[in-house]
């Protein structure tokens, strides 16, 4: 049974390697930076994990639930365009909370995601052919445009998670100052509602008028 301070001292790493790793990404992270920035030695850091690959897998295994959950959260018996902006919401609000993990998904992305082949085959994969089923059944009862629905789902990723990802880029353009997000609910907002809105019910002709005499 762990103690409090081992709960303690465990999550102290993990949130050091999650500093670490989303600025460095795995190759370039290292034991050494880790213990550093958790202010333990490398000893004690060995005491909790066997090397690097432990600390960043269990960094992952920490975050999968967290990257399905919005996704899951979108109700096939709910508003199409209503359900539809809230996932966008939802995945920009994870831009502003989680921009380390975001960061640390993307890193192990770019490096063909070695380590989380297994997750995205197996968990996120079937998740999005379910969703992009549901997607498309909603465009093809006229309830939101005939969207392509996995390319939908990418640009939500893109263009959500480029705030807490390109955190950096968007500071030096827009100011230090600024908040990177500043705006970006209601652009995002205005950009999707004209993206699936239907298009509008053409009215049923009536009786036509007669003309002319006998």
């Amino acid at each position: 049974m762990t103690t409090r301070i081992q709960r303690r001292n465990r999550r102290r790493i993990l949130d050091a390697a999650l500093d670490v790793f989303s600025a460095q990404g795995f190759r370039g992270a290292t034991l050494d930076q880790i213990a550093e920035a958790g202010g333990l030695s490398k000893p004690n850091l060995l005491y909790y994990f066997d090397g690097k690959e432990a600390i960043h897998r269990a960094l992952l295994t920490d975050l999968l639930d967290t990257w399905l959950d919005p996704l899951r959260a979108l109700d096939p018996a709910g508003d199409p365009q209503t359900e539809i902006m809230a996932y966008m919401r939802r995945k920009l609000q994870m831009s502003r909370d989680f921009p380390r993990e975001s960061r640390l998904f993307a890193n192990e992305i770019l490096q063909g995601a070695p380590r989380m082949e297994s997750f995205i085959r197996t968990e996120l994969r079937p998740l999005v052919d379910d969703r992009a089923a549901l997607l498309r059944a909603w465009a093809t009862a006229g309830r939101i445009a005939p969207v392509d629905p996995y390319h939908l789902i990418f640009s939500i990723w893109a263009l959500t998670q480029h705030y807490a990802d390109f955190d950096a880029q968007i500071r030096m353009i827009r100011g230090d100052g600024h908040d990177p997000l500043d705006g970006a609910d209601a652009f995002l907002e205005e950009l999707y509602a004209r993206l699936i809105a239907p298009a509008p019910q053409k009215a049923a002709a009536g009786p036509r008028a007669v003309t002319g005499g006998a």
